[in-house]
């Protein structure tokens, strides 16, 4: 795939949409070297849901722009004028059972979880400590979808490559 090619479009999704698939959205469009181009969204956040501030502390301080990261229903992207997926990915447990809607170009699946790292009622700094691993090992993960060659990001290629890589 070369830079002048269609972007991959990639969704991930959470239930609220505040944290895990705000960090994977923002990291993956800042690592995707105009090969992906990364949204997120919550089968259901909450009424004036806004991504966690700590996720956002995280990402800054990590020099990954957070610019236009907004938590929205995944019903944004159902619709006849949404951007159409390639892939879509669960990051939280909860989204993995919940029933998805049936998005415009069956694009290819996978589920990869992460411990929500706003849980708990401990100190401020041991939840930005939670977010900091969690936006490390999405990273990790991200770094490898990123660097596969053009053949493994084919549509027919591409769903079992990404639940391969959810083994990592």
């Amino acid at each position: 795939m070369t830079h002048a090619a269609k972007p991959l479009n990639v969704l991930f999704l959470c239930t609220h949409n505040s944290a895990r698939s705000i960090l994977a959205e923002a990291l993956l469009n800042d690592m995707g070297q105009g090969r992906f181009k990364a949204y997120s969204a919550g089968s259901s956040p909450r009424e004036n849901q806004q991504p966690n501030p700590l996720g956002l502390r995280v990402l800054q301080r990590a020099g990954v722009p957070v610019g236009g990261l907004r938590s929205k229903s995944w019903d944004e992207f159902a619709g006849p004028d949404a951007p159409q997926m390639d892939l879509v990915i669960t990051v939280c447990d909860n989204a993995k059972g919940e029933i998805c809607p049936i998005w415009p170009g069956h694009p290819a699946t996978a589920h990869w979880g992460y411990a929500d790292p706003s849980e708990g009622d401990g100190p401020e700094e041991a939840k930005l400590e939670a977010f900091r691993q969690t936006m490390h090992l999405m990273r990790r993960r991200l770094e490898m979808l990123v660097s596969l060659p053009a053949d493994k990001l084919q549509k027919a290629m591409l769903q079992g490559t990404a639940r391969d890589l959810s083994a990592h």
